[in-house]
């Protein structure tokens, strides 16, 4: 298997580029890769070559190959508003929606959200996250980083909302009874381990906001917006 790592572009055929600080440290103290051994390189735009590490010296650098295909735009452009979870769970979201095509995780703060963060615990964790969809990209072989975004109270976030799906048990319509998205646009939105609060539902219904079922089943936070994201991609997207 060729390791692949995320650089920043722009790239070019024989260009040496420096890989970033985690990615060197991947590269040489993790899978302690050694010089001339071949790796890809992508810019988190589509773009992506095979390389060659050169030096496993800090700098870590590496030289360019021709230029791979450039991975198409997704077919399905989803936006995840995933509510805090506590624990892990988050980045297992992340990763996972990475893996499933996500373009934008939002991370937002609801009113049964079991985790609060604020200030520089809130940028800490943003980060973290933003390193875990780098290294989803990295081993799922897809060369489009998503935007993971700053954290919003959900009330923030719907300001300037219009539309989108909330996954609701009660929802009276199923996810698979919805016509195919509007400009393969879809913002689903995905509540706490507590589910949505009355009001919170009653405010998305206001900004154009409706109510979807995955069916019978209560799945939990981690597993309902990644299940939905599945459910979208076989039916309007890359499946």
């Amino acid at each position: 298997m060729t390791h692949r790592f995320f650089c920043p572009g722009p790239l070019s055929a024989g260009a040496s580029v420096v890989l970033p600080d985690d990615a060197a440290h991947h590269a040489t103290r993790v899978l302690r890769l050694r010089a001339e051994t071949a790796i890809e390189v992508f810019d988190g735009a589509g773009q992506a070559h095979p390389a060659t590490l050169v030096s496993i010296t800090s700098p870590v650098t590496a030289v360019l190959g021709p230029a791979l295909p450039l991975e198409p735009p997704p077919r399905c452009r989803i936006t995840l508003v995933q509510a805090l979870a506590s624990g892990d769970k988050m980045d297992w979201v992340v990763q996972k929606a990475v893996e499933l095509g996500v373009e934008v995780i939002q991370p937002v703060a609801a009113k049964r959200s079991v985790l609060r963060l604020d200030g520089a615990r809130a940028e800490k964790r943003l980060a973290h996250w933003q390193k875990v969809a780098v290294s989803a990209c990295e081993q799922c072989g897809r060369n489009r980083l998503p935007q993971v975004m700053p954290i919003l109270s959900l009330e923030r976030w719907l300001t300037g909302a219009s539309g989108g799906w909330v996954l609701a048990p009660a929802a009276p319509q199923a996810l698979r009874a919805r016509p195919a998205p509007e400009n393969a646009q879809i913002t689903l939105l995905v509540g706490p381990e507590g589910g949505w609060d009355d009001t919170e539902l009653a405010a998305m219904a206001i900004r154009g906001v409706e109510a979807v079922s995955l069916g019978p089943r209560v799945l939990r936070t981690e597993t309902a917006g990644l299940a939905a994201v599945a459910a979208i991609q076989a039916l309007w997207g890359d499946y």
